[in-house]
């Protein structure tokens, strides 16, 4: 695996030179969002979710600072840090980056047998096992915790939020031996828990249920945006740690089971069994790691943004020149992600927040009309006309795409705006 130090900042530098007198904003993703964030918060959260270019966000609630990290999977893999904060699930900036190529798999014979196919994949699984956890792919869950526990002061705490592909062992382990790390992640395994092999599921099913509540699921490609009413149970758990570790004491963590009732007919049930080493003794704090659980879906839009937005996937480039170029676009993604936020969230926030006030001069001198008071619903707006957005058209939500061709326009304007006063 190979990495790249700060990839972004390389990244900021290189947009400030073309666009001139840029606002802090790509500065703060990758310079100062550290030093931001460990003076003001005092919880991070990061998120892990595998798909197939590595993302971590993070984000901030009630003095909390929640983290959210992910993987997709172009030619290079790229492990990001998103900063979002967590009481209105605003997206912050980003973090921290890491690039890596992912060696490709060898073919099977094209005349193999079902038998020789069995065979070789359990080959397979046994050289994968004899191998040193440190050479697994797994090892960047490990990497990311000491990582980011590197950047943070002794009066911050960190809680690391994983998907399922988090729940490894040596993760939990790795993140008991850390004085200032914690950690929620959702369970894979139906887990033994004592010496009579109680497991984890039939565990929480058995306890009584603690309260009602509402999640808002978010649109698939294979099901259409609902809200799910789910039970949540939760209890402390002692998980058996495997025979393959010096210290066997049992993982002491908080479990919390939500899993939804009166689910819809054709509709796959929610249910989410969450570990997390932050005591759940109150109905407060099991919504709050539900919450903070709920922000995953960040990530996704982050992946579509970058994948529809900027169309990362349609650049041939080597290994190398991906990486570089995904320096620029991982900060420009994390800009419209945050954009497209603020509209949700602070619709009536000042535009300042999100543009430098040589954009704002260039949209003033594009629109026709103004409104009295410049806000970032009119900002988001603006910069959607320049991407093919129709005025009668207000009542279809403004897609990534056109998005992303307003940004890009703007940016040109912004260009020889500076270069006819220069």
């Amino acid at each position: 695996m190979s990495q790249i130090g700060q990839v972004n900042e390389g990244a900021s530098i290189v947009l400030k030179l073309k666009l001139g007198k840029r606002s802090s904003l790509f500065a703060v993703h990758v310079v100062l969002q550290p030093l931001f964030a460990v003076s003001l918060c005092l919880l991070w959260f990061h998120l892990q979710k595998t798909a197939v270019l590595t993302t971590p966000l993070f984000a901030e609630d009630c003095g909390f600072k929640i983290v959210l990290f992910a993987v997709l999977s172009v030619s290079v893999c790229s492990s990001l840090h998103l900063a979002i904060d967590p009481q209105h699930g605003q997206p912050l900036g980003l973090l921290w980056q890491k690039l890596w190529n992912r060696e490709p798999k060898p073919k099977p014979p094209a005349d193999e047998t079902p038998k020789q196919k069995k065979q070789r994949r359990a080959l397979a699984r046994k050289i994968a096992r004899q191998r040193p956890f440190e050479a697994k792919e797994s090892y960047r869950w490990v990497e990311a915790v000491h990582t980011v526990d590197k950047q943070i002061g002794t009066s911050t705490r960190v809680i690391h939020v994983f998907d399922r592909e988090g729940d490894i062992t040596e993760v939990l382990e790795q993140v008991r031996q850390l004085k200032q790390t914690g950690i929620v992640v959702r369970a894979a395994h139906d887990r033994s828990l004592n010496q009579n092999s109680e497991r984890l599921w039939a565990k929480l099913s058995a306890q009584p249920i603690q309260f009602y509540q509402d999640i808002d699921i978010p649109k698939t490609h294979t099901q259409a945006a609902r809200t799910a009413k789910v039970a949540v149970r939760f209890c402390q758990v002692f998980l058996r740690t495997p025979y393959r570790f010096d210290n066997r004491d049992p993982l002491q963590v908080s479990a919390v089971y939500a899993c939804e009732v009166e689910c819809p007919d054709g509709v796959t049930p929610l249910s989410w069994m969450l570990l997390t080493t932050v005591a759940v003794a109150t109905v407060e704090m099991a919504t709050t790691i539900l919450r903070w659980y709920s922000y995953r879906w960040r990530v996704e839009e982050y992946h579509k943004i970058l994948k529809s937005g900027t169309q990362v996937e349609r650049y041939r480039l080597a290994a190398d020149g991906m990486k570089t170029l995904l320096g620029f676009l991982s900060v420009i993604a994390v800009e419209l992600l945050q954009f497209t936020y603020l509209l949700r969230t602070q619709p009536e926030a000042p535009l300042e927040l999100v543009l430098n006030p040589t954009q704002i001069a260039v949209l003033k001198a594009k629109s026709s009309q103004l409104p009295k008071v410049l806000t970032v619903a009119w900002a988001l707006e603006a910069v959607a006309r320049l991407g093919g957005y129709l005025e009668h058209r207000r009542q279809t939500p403004i897609g990534i795409q056109v998005l992303w061709r307003g940004w890009l326009k703007l940016q040109d304007l912004c260009e020889g705006w500076h270069l006819a006063r220069t």
